[in-house]
């Protein structure tokens, strides 16, 4: 059983949100919610949002298959956090001059299944 999560648009840049999904690609789906419960960094939050939502995505897809369903099997097989469009603004400076301002966003992928994928392996063909 394999299941699909996105979250898009969100608020985060991609290198700060790679920075995490490095750190619990790979990993059972259970125990890369509690590691991305306690990580610091602002970026596990969206993150483990998204894990969370694989994980419902996998409980519902069994429950419509009518296959068992348990969470301890889940493994996260990709996970990754695409670029998504930068917001462009303008900050006041000195003098009458504009500085640009990049708001950039971040396409958090995740994708759990019950089985275990390669632990260099990125999760997905480019």
């Amino acid at each position: 059983m394999e299941a699909k999560a996105q979250a898009r648009f969100v608020r985060v840049t991609p290198l700060k949100a790679r920075r995490i999904v490095d750190v619990v690609r790979g990993k059972r789906a259970v125990e890369a919610l509690e590691v991305l419960a306690y990580a610091p960094q602002g970026a596990a939050e969206p993150v483990r949002k998204v894990v969370e939502s694989a994980i419902a995505n996998a409980r519902y897809a069994a429950d419509q298959a009518g296959e068992r369903f348990n969470e301890e099997d889940l493994y996260i097989q990709a996970i990754y956090a695409d670029e998504g469009p930068t917001m462009k603004r303008i900050r006041p400076r000195a003098q009458g001059r504009a500085d640009r301002v990049m708001k950039r966003t971040s396409h958090i992928t995740v994708v759990v299944g019950d089985t275990k994928v390669a632990a260099g392996s990125k999760g997905r063909n480019r």
